[in-house]
């Protein structure tokens, strides 16, 4: 069992490394945990038992501390700086249609409106968001 232990623990910790996504730290955790057991003498069953609950307990534990510092790492652009700001529509707006376009910052940018209403060219909108290479506007 001892092999099987390591054997765990280094799968878990191989996949980790690979994934960067904290996606199994606790299940290696659990593994140094069941190879404790192991070293102790318990039972196998114990010694599952052990590793479930220690896996268990390190994910409910560190993970909202974890999302909470990996949440909201947005990487800001030079396009970010036009939210909030006003735009000219240059060609009329249809979200149904799929077309539409503003002008803003003497750049022409891909629109579509938030709430799938129809703006005709010429008329002023505001920038609530970018997905994409697209502006997505409200009308003023």
């Amino acid at each position: 069992m001892l092999w099987i232990w390591i054997g765990l623990i280094v799968i878990f910790v191989i996949v980790e490394a690979a994934t960067v996504q904290l996606v199994t730290v606790w299940f290696a955790v659990g593994g140094i945990a069941g190879l404790i057991a192991y070293a102790f003498g318990l039972e196998i069953w114990m010694q599952i038992l052990i590793f479930a609950v220690v896996s268990a307990v390190a994910l409910a534990v560190t993970r909202p501390f974890v999302k909470r510092f990996t949440k909201g790492r947005k990487q800001p652009t030079n396009a970010d700086r036009y939210i909030g700001q006003e735009a000219t529509v240059t060609e009329p707006i249809s979200n149904e249609l799929s077309k539409g376009a503003v002008r803003i910052g003497g750049l022409e940018w891909t629109a579509r409106t938030v709430d799938n209403s129809e703006v005709d060219k010429g008329e002023r909108v505001t920038v609530e968001a970018i997905e994409g290479a697209k502006l997505l506007v409200k009308r003023n």
